[in-house]
């Protein structure tokens, strides 16, 4: 299973969202560099390192905004270990305006 499947299965169960989008950003970032652990990687937009995920969900009523990405990102961690960069999060609860 592709990360981008890992995390739609992920933020389908935990969210039981009303919307839900992961977008695989990775080309967009063709030539970019990181540090990592001392070595200089440099992305060649192929693979699964940058994301946008876009989620309504009722489980976001009353959270911050803060709150709304940490437990998001708390939700993709093992993601992380296994090799996204990269994760922009738009997060909305039913009602709320999206500009997507």
């Amino acid at each position: 299973m592709s990360i981008k499947e890992t995390m739609e299965a992920k933020l389908s169960a935990a969210y039981a969202p009303e919307r839900l989008a992961v977008i695989n950003e990775s080309h967009l970032h063709a030539g970019h560099h990181h540090e990592a652990s001392g070595h200089r990687v440099t992305y060649d937009g192929t693979g699964e390192t940058h994301f946008r995920v876009r989620i309504v969900s009722a489980a976001f009523s009353g959270m911050s905004r803060v709150d709304r990405h940490r437990s998001v990102n708390a939700l993709l961690a093992d993601e992380f270990e296994a090799g996204l960069h990269a994760l922009a999060i738009e997060t909305a609860a039913p009602g709320e305006p999206t500009r997507w």
